[in-house]
């Protein structure tokens, strides 16, 4: 037994490969199509039969440089996320995620590690106005073009940061920097998750459109109409517009958990006018109103009811005590239906009452305010929303509170985000925005896990843009859009904390920063199909430049293991080993390892006792000699999976 090297094409030269694990899959459901470890086109045709469409002319959604976006979201990449502990809040003990560098490289770099564990995405793109688009990229090096952009500027000194709706391809070029990014972001959707998307006129259509194809026209649930601005737009020709559109995806509308009901407020709650020991109540009709249902289309769901006409209760048997009919049938005699099946009126029948109504029996349900957990009622969330706390005054009023000065000209407001939240999450779900902007997720998600004590956490992706020279942001230091998210979240912690000072204690208020940077490997140059082998021959392959603590997250990265995954450092024979997740991964990268190195690992194994349980080490830090021994000490422990670098 030898160690095993990371080389060319291994689990960890690279992120998720999506083109390999769907073949994989494909392979999987349809073996018959695999000859000699390829895929045989022509049979998977005749598997597929009419399902595949072969006529040139049919109804599709397509643009100039589709083919290229649609492989760049499968492209692996091969940068990492570089701690930036200095920066962060709680870094040792929070679960929120504040992530600065390009949202596309980002969101490869977290497809092994978050695959399907995100409950909710909000994002607010760039609407592509001509003023707000830094998102070009360079499919041959995003890298590379990240560093650039990230300057604002190219190698000829041209701005990289806006899309002139002069250029031919004005659509095309929003719609090649959103599509890929969604791709990814539909797969760190849990199976029950859900996109919610702000959007103007100017691209909403083609942005329903990506959606449909991404997610699947089946999967759309609504698009909303939210009043950001009750004024209106002065400068509008025709029509001075009032609200904002988001547009909300499904991964998979048939789970029940996709969103969630808002808590009733206001005119809702003043409903429920009567009491009992049970606490407000108000009387629902338990015929269904709707004369689309009635006894051709649901009979199971006609059939009479017996009243007692002393104590009003409701029986499904007719007897001495209950000898009042009771047939959902209108005031004008059309027949329709109940809303409860027999099975249902059985089990809560101490939730129904008759009463008479004009000479005729009707059955009625008590509908309580609160549950038996103390939680208050839900309502389906409206298509129009227009709450004055969402408008954009509400978040121009949040950013002055927290930093004394508006120094954002458009943020959402942090309510608006938290109704979102409250929709499409619940406890212990991940939110993430990979729009971050201002921060304002972040912000929303401690106000909410504040006021309703609970835990929620957040995936924050933002570009580190230059903000403008002369901008009250600008002034008040901070050079980029990053500084201020961040200062921001810390802000807001720290205002949850002075406010609510009991509740804080059991929060979680900190964030962990990690920039995107190219790989701390030397010839991970982003491209894995063109790794020049030798280079990991070489006695040291980790850049001079770059620490421990970077190699180590990312080996969790190229894992695919939590960035927030609990790590403890200890000296084991003089040298710094890691332990992630509670023994599930060693990493030792120090110089001169010695056998007593492994020796202590197994120990340490053994008090943890991992289910399983994998080393890393740095393939420089050994001897021969000390490299077999250590391999045969970890086997001795029950440690078969050994990897250097």
């Amino acid at each position: 037994m030898s160690i095993e090297k990371i080389s060319k094409g291994d689990e960890l030269s690279q992120s998720e490969n999506i083109v390999e694990t769907n073949i994989d899959k494909l392979k999987a459901l349809f073996p018959e199509i695999v000859t000699e470890g390829k895929i045989d086109f022509k049979v998977l045709q005749e598997v597929l039969g009419e399902e595949l469409e072969e006529r040139e002319e049919y109804y599709r959604f397509t643009w100039a440089g589709k083919a290229n976006a649609r492989r760049e979201a499968q492209k692996p990449s091969t940068g990492t996320l570089r701690p930036a502990p200095e920066e962060s809040v709680d870094w040792d003990t929070t679960e929120n995620l504040y992530i600065e560098g390009d949202n596309l490289e980002v969101l490869k770099l977290l497809q092994k590690g978050y695959a399907g564990k995100v409950k909710m995405i909000y994002i607010d793109p760039p609407y592509n106005t001509g003023k707000d688009f830094v998102y070009k990229d360079n499919y041959k090096d995003n890298l590379r073009n990240y560093q650039e952009v990230t300057g604002q500027i190219d190698e000829e000194g041209n701005k990289l940061s806006t899309n002139s709706d002069s250029d031919g391809r004005y659509h095309s070029n929003w719609i090649n920097m959103m599509y890929p990014r969604l791709r990814l972001a539909r797969n760190v959707l849990k199976d029950d998750g859900v996109i919610f998307m702000s959007i103007d006129d100017n691209e909403s259509y083609n942005l329903k459109k990506i959606c449909d194809e991404v997610f699947g026209e089946n999967n759309f649930i609504a698009s909303l109409a939210c009043q950001l601005n009750p004024r209106g737009r002065h400068l509008d020709n025709f029509i001075a517009k009032t609200h904002e559109t988001v547009l909300v995806y499904g991964k998979n509308v048939l789970s029940e958990t996709t969103m969630y009901g808002l808590e009733k407020t206001g005119s809702m709650v003043k409903e429920y006018d009567r009491d009992d020991a049970r606490g407000k109540y108000r009387v629902l009709g338990l015929r269904n109103r709707n004369q689309s249902f009635n006894p051709i289309t649901r009979p199971n769901l006609y059939y009479p009811l017996y009243v007692d006409s002393k104590s009003l209760k409701v029986s499904i048997k007719k007897s001495d005590i209950f000898t009042e009919e009771a047939f959902p049938i209108t005031s004008e005699g059309v027949k329709t239906c109940w809303t409860w099946g027999k099975d249902k009126v059985v089990k809560d029948n101490h939730l129904l009452e008759g009463t008479k109504v004009n000479s005729q029996w009707q059955v009625f349900r008590k509908d309580y305010l609160m549950d038996d957990e103390g939680n208050i009622a839900l309502t389906l969330p409206k298509s129009l929303w227009n709450d004055k706390e969402i408008n954009n005054d509400y978040g121009k009023k949040a950013i002055k509170k927290l930093f004394g000065k508006n120094i954002m000209d458009f943020p959402k407001s942090p309510y608006f985000i938290e109704k979102i939240i409250e929709c499409g999450s619940s406890n212990g779900d991940i939110i993430m925005d990979f729009f971050s902007g201002s921060a304002t997720t972040s912000e929303a998600v401690f106000n909410l896990n504040a006021r309703k004590a609970i835990s929620r956490n957040f995936i924050q992706i933002q570009i580190p843009e230059l903000t403008q020279d002369k901008s009250i942001a600008n002034k008040e230091g901070y050079a980029t859009l990053t500084d201020m998210g961040k200062e921001r979240i810390r802000r807001a912690a720290k205002k949850i904390k002075e406010e609510h000072p009991e509740k804080a204690k059991s929060l979680d208020l900190g964030f962990k920063v990690f920039k995107l940077d190219t790989s701390n490997i030397k010839g991970w140059d982003g491209n894995p199909d063109t790794l020049n082998e030798s280079l990991f021959d070489a006695q040291d392959n980790i850049k001079t430049d770059r620490t421990e603590h970077d190699v180590l997250y990312e080996i969790l990265l190229k894992y695919g293991l939590d960035l927030t995954l609990p790590i403890e450092e200890k000296q084991l024979a003089g040298k710094t080993v890691f332990s992630v997740g509670y023994g599930a991964l060693f990493i030792c990268l120090a110089d001169n390892i010695t056998n007593k190195v492994a020796e202590g690992i197994g120990e340490w194994k053994e008090v943890l006792q991992p289910e399983v349980c994998r080393v890393v080490f740095k393939d420089s830090g050994f001897t021969d000699v000390e490299k077999t021994n250590s391999v045969q000490t970890l086997k001795r422990f029950g440690i078969s999976e050994i990897k250097s670098i």
